[in-house]
């Protein structure tokens, strides 16, 4: 049996990633909930109550102004009447995931399995069913590890704008439903935070004591509740600085709250598995911060290799399901993860839900396309490491915010990896029938070459250059690989 954690960032820092979670490289996330209903979007919960968004306009023309059908009548609405889990646990483990995650809660405040500490649950309102039990159950028959995401730190502060009203128009200085007292539990008493600047989300984290507890409360309940391998904040390590930097908090006791639910997690971990096999992801970027767990990035990326695996979390397209919102393309997808796995990074990648639980035909196509390429290159990503460079080419991805444009690469961009002796170059803009031509390996005498999917092929190492003849026809529509032995 391991040693437990005390709630102190001394002990949390002697953390070190577990190999399931540096071999699994790719996971899918289910970012789903009752904002899915309306299918428009990420933030649903917090723009409808904005008097001019989109989100707001759609609303009050499509279900009614918000004082008389507020979001906790858009929760009773979500029924997840065709959600099947194990059909898409299976689809998911096809096409290539190795672990799960899923939402405990979002800013919403709405719980997605049977708490006993909210009854806006989905086992109470809307489904009726145990969301993140049921998705357990499935991950649980394929072994996969089993995440669940928390971004309830937040949600204190960002609900404030359900205390508002619209300035003009018929319902000029009506209340919006989240001043009803009778649901003054679910909406928050967040009045100190005001209703000016809505379109403003900060602060983050709210610097309220009794929400502060209570959002340690929940975190403990879904802990002991599911055993997760994965907890995700969405945010820094609470209660401390946001993650994009506002809000410095220079008191170490900020954090008490935090480091405390850090702890439960892996010592939790220890009791169940002998050892600890829980993985904590969160946005601060500071090594004295993110060293009790793993760095999380939304929607970007790193530079360069880092020492400790990290992590990234993106989507098909918006957070929740959104018509509007176009996909990116199985290609745009396989290039990320092939660039973050040679970085030692790991991806997690959201699949959008409609509200009746199914995924659309373009997942599905998506789906199919990332399985058809691990079908052929897996052995290039399960349990493979950095190498001592992730590239060579001059092309780079656009990291900035979180924009994810697609990389233009071209036939000079490899991206590597090894295991086992071997180097893996995945070629980022290779050709049928053309010739890839590699200058990492001049150190070297390369004794054998491989193109997964089609098996040895001719080389040629002149003055340190390795020229590959690749053949007529490529096993893979992008990132192909080469398999490279000394």
């Amino acid at each position: 049996m391991s040693q437990h954690f005390e709630p102190t960032f001394d002990s949390l820092r002697t953390y070190s990633a577990p190999d399931w979670f540096r071999d699994a490289k790719f996971g899918i996330w289910s970012h789903w909930g009752p904002q899915s209903v309306p299918m428009f979007g990420d933030w649903y919960a917090r723009n409808m109550y904005i008097e001019g968004t989109p989100q707001y306009e759609y609303h009050v023309r499509h279900y009614g102004h918000p004082s008389e059908f507020g979001y906790k009548d858009i929760c009773a609405l979500w029924k997840a009447e065709r959600f099947n889990p194990e059909a898409l646990i299976d689809r998911y483990y096809k096409a290539g995931a190795r672990y799960l995650m899923t939402q405990a809660t979002h800013h919403d405040h709405f719980f997605n399995y049977g708490s006993k500490i909210n009854r806006m649950n989905s086992v109470n309102v809307g489904p009726h069913k145990d969301i993140l039990l049921m998705w357990k159950q499935a991950a649980d028959r394929l072994g996969m590890p089993f995440g669940i995401s928390e971004h309830l730190g937040a949600s204190f502060s960002w609900w404030r704008v359900n205390k508002g009203c619209d300035k003009s128009g018929p319902y000029a200085g009506v209340p919006y439903d989240g001043n009803d007292p009778a649901y003054r539990d679910f909406y928050h008493a967040n009045e100190e935070h005001g209703t000016e600047n809505p379109g403003d989300a900060s602060p983050w984290y709210t610097s309220n004591p009794q929400f502060r507890d209570y959002w340690l409360r929940c975190v403990t309940e879904m802990i002991e509740r599911f055993h997760p391998d994965l907890l995700y904040t969405d945010g820094a390590l609470p209660f401390g600085e946001h993650w994009m930097g506002e809000q410095a908090s220079p008191d170490p006791a900020a954090y008490r709250h935090g480091l405390e639910a850090v702890a439960r997690l892996y010592n939790t971990s220890i009791d169940v598995h002998g050892e600890n096999r829980a993985v904590y992801l969160q946005k601060d970027r500071r090594p004295e911060i993110y060293s009790i767990g793993v760095l999380d990035i939304e929607k970007s990326q790193l530079p360069g290799i880092m020492p400790e695996p990290w992590h990234t979390d993106t989507c098909i397209g918006n957070w929740f399901y959104d018509v509007h919102y176009p996909y990116k393309q199985p290609a745009q997808i396989i290039e990320m993860l092939v660039d973050i796995i040679s970085k030692n990074g790991v991806m997690l990648l959201n699949i959008l839900q409609r509200p009746d639980g199914t995924i659309d035909k373009d997942a599905e196509f998506i789906l199919d396309r990332i399985g058809e390429w691990f079908a052929v290159n897996s052995e290039a990503v399960y349990g493979t490491r950095p190498w001592h460079t992730f590239g060579e080419g001059e092309t780079r991805v656009k990291i900035e915010g979180f924009t994810e444009d697609k990389t233009d690469w071209n036939r000079s961009d490899y991206r590597f990896v090894t295991k086992d002796g071997a180097v893996y170059a995945f070629m980022m803009a290779a050709e049928s029938g053309g010739t890839a031509v590699l200058r990492s390996f001049a150190d070297r005498r390369v004794t054998s070459v491989e193109l997964l999917g089609a098996g040895p092929v001719p080389f040629v190492q002149e003055m340190g250059i390795l020229l590959v003849s690749l053949p007529e026809k490529l096993p893979s529509a992008c990132a192909n690989t080469l398999k490279i032995r000394f």
